[in-house]
């Protein structure tokens, strides 16, 4: 199975943290978030996985480098000099699941312990329903501030918006997906209707998707670490996820 992470991110809002240090390599209790990532990947089975790299991407380079020397995960690295996006970059390097029967998405700037073989469960049975992305979902407190989906009663998902003014429910996108190759049909007509060059999943891929993907709930920690705040509130919970995993 392949993977992509999505690593390219600048953490504007993590400033100064981010000023000398790339996100995706903050220390999460003695580890990089990246390399809690690739063990994760590891765990369930992701044989390799394509990272893109942008801000301080000689610092990523190095540890991923690092990183393949120690382990039989199988790394390759996109860089980026100028952002392509989330989409940007997966259409960009869509040859890299070329003949996947589904894949994963996910973005590396979330700290998580998902059941990635549940969700790649879950995409297998939709499939016989049509669908070619399942999306991990979690109970927003604040929906207005993610991407909303609607489900219907079998998980299809019937309404997506990125940050709506007024959220419909408080399921939102945990930012992480197993995904068919079908979903690129969609891209080529994205990326002549966008003059930025820059791409996003969540605005210019997600809405086209509707009732061709479905949702499911994640059992599992999550927190996206974009902001000070977030960052501590994970320094503080992930010793206690660590604790009840046994790992």
């Amino acid at each position: 199975m392949k993977a992509f992470l999505l690593a390219a991110g600048k953490g504007t809002r993590l400033r100064p943290l981010t000023d000398t240090t790339p996100k995706c390599l903050l220390p999460i209790c003695g580890k990089p978030l990246l390399g809690i990532w690739l063990e994760l990947l590891e765990r369930h089975g992701i044989a390799e996985v394509l990272i893109n790299t942008h801000h301080h991407a000689e610092q990523v380079e190095s540890f991923l480098r690092f990183r393949q020397e120690q382990h039989r995960l199988k790394i390759l690295i996109s860089h980026e000099d100028v952002l392509l996006g989330s989409a940007g970059t997966l259409w960009r390097n869509r040859d890299f699941v070329s003949g996947e029967e589904a894949f994963l998405i996910a973005y590396a700037d979330n700290l998580t312990n998902a059941d990635v073989t549940d969700l790649f469960r879950v995409h297998h049975r939709t499939l016989q329903q049509g669908g070619i992305l399942t999306m991990a979902l979690f109970h927003a407190p604040q929906p207005a501030a993610c991407g909303i989906a609607s489900i219907d009663p079998e998980g299809r998902i019937t309404a997506f918006e990125e940050k709506p003014w007024n959220p419909r429910s408080d399921l939102a996108n945990a930012g992480i997906y197993v995904a068919s190759e079908a979903i690129f049909e969609v891209f080529p007509q994205t990326v002549e209707s966008r003059d930025s060059g820059i791409l996003d999943i969540g605005h210019d891929v997600l809405p086209r998707l509707v009732h061709r993907m479905f949702g499911t709930v994640l059992n599992a920690y999550l927190r996206d670490i974009g902001t000070p705040e977030s960052y501590k509130a994970a320094l503080e919970e992930w010793p206690r996820e660590i604790a009840g995993s046994g790992r």
